[in-house]
């Protein structure tokens, strides 16, 4: 398929189980006709990079200095890129892609630390870049739909579980899982953390398997999170109350349920209660990933401030790792020092 002159040319770096479904995504906006175009991968796993050249068709590099000469060559064109890698070589990747006037969707969390997010920032503010970070949860239809119904929110409860497997254990389940909903509660609140309790323990890693967080916010807004990723069933919602109403969000399912209180209400709810009207949005269902790299992809297009910026990318993290920090503390006073492998 002939591309667009006016076509992004994307890369994939990391082709592991996040980096093949931004493949998937590119490719079928290729297909659509979109003005995007799949250009190159970045895989250092010499074995998975054949097969990788024979899937795609494209060419698959080793390195970033690799794919970077390439370029340089004009053996290939590279406009953009999903930093797909664990967390861990964020960092090492991401830096040399910005001073190459590479724009970047780097998956969360954004960085290992906030020194590496604050030197990507800054880099990317000196070579006129733009960084998206990658947290998907912003763009399901579900949290899209549900952000004109705020109204002071003033306590959230956040259940994220999942069942144990061997993916993203290079990092702990808070910034593994819970980040997710941190991301969400602070672009929903805007009011900075006034005091953070939590406890966790590792289960089957040698990481934090399970977390329970409570934080509250200068706003008076107090927010509880739990996320396990050794649980024996999925669970992904999101329930917050502000004045006179009470909003669940199911994230696997996309669909939200609204109660509204009101003595204006006089006919039975659902439930048999007087004064509460029920109520389900209106959610337009798409898949989040598309919604997340179109986002992008319009970003670099029109050089505008992403949806989810570096800097929200950054602000999850330093809560995340402050809740580590917490949980940390909490371990010692507490005695669990043998647990912590």
């Amino acid at each position: 398929m002939a591309s667009n002159p006016s076509s992004l040319h994307v890369a994939v770096c990391g082709a592991g189980a996040f980096g093949r479904n931004h493949l998937r995504i590119y490719r079928e906006l290729e297909k659509d006709e979109k003005p995007v175009k799949l250009s190159a991968i970045l895989e250092s796993d010499t074995a998975r990079a054949t097969e990788l050249r024979e899937e795609w068709a494209v060419p698959v590099y080793s390195s970033v200095d690799q794919m970077l000469v390439a370029r340089d060559r004009g053996e290939c064109r590279i406009d953009a890129a999903s930093v797909c890698v664990p967390t861990s070589a964020h960092h090492a990747i991401a830096a040399p892609l910005l001073r190459a006037g590479i724009d970047l969707l780097i998956e969360k969390p954004i960085t290992a630390t906030t020194d590496e997010a604050d030197d990507l920032i800054s880099i990317a503010l000196q070579h006129g870049r733009i960084i998206q970070a990658g947290h998907l949860e912003r763009f399901n239809p579900a949290v899209v739909a549900v952000q004109p119904l705020l109204n002071q929110p003033m306590f959230f409860e956040a259940h994220r579980l999942s069942i144990f497997t061997p993916r993203s254990l290079d990092v702990d389940v808070v910034l593994d899982l819970m980040i997710h909903d941190l991301d969400i509660v602070l672009a929903f609140v805007h009011s900075p953390v006034r005091e953070i309790h939590a406890v966790g323990l590792p289960i089957l890693s040698n990481k934090t398997d399970i977390a329970n967080v409570r934080i509250e916010f200068d706003s008076g807004c107090v927010a509880n999170f739990t996320a396990s990723r050794v649980s024996t069933e999925q669970v992904r919602k999101l329930r917050f109350f502000q004045p006179h109403q009470y909003i669940s969000i199911d994230y696997a399912r996309r669909d939200i349920l609204a109660i509204d209180v009101s003595a204006k209400v006089n006919s039975p709810s659902p439930a048999g209660l007087p004064g509460l009207a029920f109520s389900r949005p209106a959610i337009e269902q798409a898949e989040p990933l598309r919604l997340e790299i179109e986002a992008f992809m319009e970003a670099v297009r029109r050089r505008a401030t992403p949806q989810v910026s570096a800097e929200d990318g950054r602000a999850a993290l330093a809560l995340a790792l402050e809740i580590n920090r917490v949980i940390a503390e909490h371990a010692r006073r507490a005695g669990l020092e043998q647990y912590l492998r």
